[in-house]
């Protein structure tokens, strides 16, 4: 067995051993964590501090924000296509031992685009806003958000690695690309993008979001356990 086999041997095993802890409760928790819309007040308290901030320039912060987003993911198909790793679910030495919540999914599993978006996220943001408890909270986040995909069955943890790679490679090349464009076409605007950080209370806020949005969950799973709606 050659060294390559070796490590995805041992992905697989770490898999099995992260996937086996599950219930029913958590199962509706990690379905709803995985879900992008589950998010999407998260996301929308960032892009308003983007556009108070920022002002004018908020336009090339939120058109970088979403060049994030569409390389990790379009990065992490062609990835998909061209590894074609089988996904958990799929692989048939081991799709009989995998909890699996969601929908299978794709084929393919590496890399994970969750990881890869997520984490671009959190490197392009915290980029821009440069306050330290901001970052603390969407590494939180995004390393949540990407674990869920192991709980859920679709994802290794060697496609959440190269998904985190690939995340910070693609937040990083954005977040210089959107510096160039401020730099060169926006120069004589205020406020400069590099000296301007999230304020602590602002930091303040978008955790009370996030803490309000991690407590609707669990009440949600509650009430629906509670009532036998699942």
């Amino acid at each position: 067995m050659g060294f390559l086999d070796t490590i995805l041997e041992w992905d697989k095993e770490l898999f099995l051993y992260l996937n086996s802890f599950h219930n029913d409760f958590w199962d509706t928790i990690m379905m709803l964590v995985t879900r992008q819309e589950t998010w999407f007040p998260f996301f929308a308290i960032i892009l308003f501090y983007f556009i108070k901030n920022y002002r004018s320039k908020a336009i090339i912060i939120v058109i970088g924000l979403a060049l994030v987003v569409l390389g990790a993911d379009q990065i992490s198909g062609l990835m998909k296509a061209g590894f074609q790793r089988l996904r958990p679910v799929h692989d048939p030495s081991i799709e009989h031992l995998v909890h699996n919540v969601l929908r299978k999914g794709g084929m393919y599993g590496f890399v994970s685009a969750h990881a890869a978006n997520s984490v671009a996220i959190l490197v392009f943001t915290s980029l821009i806003f440069k306050q330290r408890g901001y970052t603390l909270l969407l590494f939180l986040w995004a390393a949540v958000f990407s674990y869920s995909r192991i709980y859920s069955g679709v994802h290794y943890p060697f496609d959440i690695l190269g998904g985190t790679l690939l995340g910070v490679g693609v937040g990083l090349l954005v977040f210089k690309l959107t510096m160039f464009v401020e730099n060169h076409f926006f120069y004589t605007r205020s406020p400069k993008i590099e000296k301007t950080a999230l304020r602590g209370e602002e930091s303040g806020i978008i955790w009370l979001v996030f803490t309000a949005l991690v407590a609707t969950v669990f009440i949600v799973t509650y009430l629906l356990h509670r009532y036998n709606y699942l």
